[in-house]
């Protein structure tokens, strides 16, 4: 992976700052959307800012990004959750463990990594899962654990990698497949801290290579074994090595 380099569907990766002022030269959002995630998206061709009023009308985004709520918003999520605990899809219970930013900011600003105007807190990739496979082994190299799985709402992941400092995977929810067009069944969402991107960066482009020699060597032995043989290491590598 190089910073700025595609991911799945050739998406860039989306750089997400916090700031309590704007950049010079970087413009408000264009479009009003659905919920906030869509900016992930929308990132992923332009830089823009936005502020609490253009998450309005996603209460859930405007509670886990800690932004300040209107009365409007405060009425919608109290609906929002109402109707998810009646589905059982949000309990009660369950609402302490859904990540929130513990810091609140003015601004959320979203860009193409490769054109952020400031340094990232989060980055997000859009991935299938052959790159979430090289994601955890970088994961594990660089935070020596794994990332967790995370489910809904697609945006707590920010708040996640944000307080933790540490990556994470999100599987999506039902709204963001909904409001996304890069979110098909074959695609999730992983976050990387900012802070940590050189490390990644450097895992990534060497798993990703380790995988690919890898990956040719156990097809050889695919092949060596349905032919009958019984090929030791070393047989395949020279096989490897010859091209065969």
């Amino acid at each position: 992976m190089r910073k700025g380099g595609p991911t799945s569907d050739g998406e860039p990766p989306v750089a997400i700052c916090f700031a309590d002022s704007i950049p010079a030269g970087l413009g408000s959002v264009a479009n009003r959307v659905p919920a906030g995630c869509r900016f992930w998206e929308d990132a992923s061709r332009k830089a823009f800012v936005t502020s609490a009023s253009d998450h309005s009308l996603c209460a859930i985004g405007v509670y886990t990004h800690n932004l300040r709520p209107s009365a409007g918003h405060q009425a919608d999520l109290g609906d929002a959750l109402r109707v998810f605990n009646q589905l059982g899809y949000v309990r009660e219970e369950d609402i302490p463990s859904i990540p929130v930013l513990k810091y609140r900011h003015q601004y959320v600003i979203y860009s193409p990594l490769a054109e952020t105007p400031l340094p990232p807190d989060v980055v997000i990739l859009f991935v299938n899962a052959s790159q979430t496979l090289v994601l955890s082994e970088a994961t594990q190299q660089v935070e020596n654990e794994t990332a967790p799985a995370m489910g809904r709402p697609a945006c707590a992941i920010v708040p996640q990698v944000m307080n933790t400092g540490r990556a994470a995977l999100s599987l999506g929810c039902c709204g963001a497949r909904a409001y996304l067009d890069v979110l098909t069944d074959g695609v999730a969402v992983f976050a990387i801290p900012g802070l940590k991107l050189d490390a990644y960066v450097e895992r990534i482009q060497a798993l990703a290579n380790a995988n690919s020699m890898l990956s040719t060597f156990h097809e050889i032995r695919r092949r060596q074994v349905g032919a009958g043989q019984t090929p030791t290491v070393n047989d395949s590598l020279a096989a490897l090595r010859n091209g065969s």
